[in-house]
């Protein structure tokens, strides 16, 4: 089975390692933290703001495997 990693340019990481990895039909997300990635800091605010931070990556992690939220 072929293996492919993902790197969104529009979601942050901490450390090094891939955002996703698509193996065969499947893509395999790594977890996500609420890092602005414009800045590489935490978002300000509750764990709302925290929370849509996170989506936002993730959206990001899946256009960037071709695919669609």
């Amino acid at each position: 089975m072929t293996r492919q990693a993902i790197a969104a340019p529009n979601a942050a990481a901490v450390g090094p390692y891939s955002h996703a990895i698509r193996a065969g039909e499947f893509v395999y997300f790594s977890g996500q933290t609420p890092l602005d990635p414009a800045t590489g800091r935490l978002v300000q605010g509750d764990v709302s703001a925290q929370t849509r931070q996170c989506f936002q990556n993730l959206f990001a992690v899946l256009e960037a495997a071709g695919m669609s939220p």
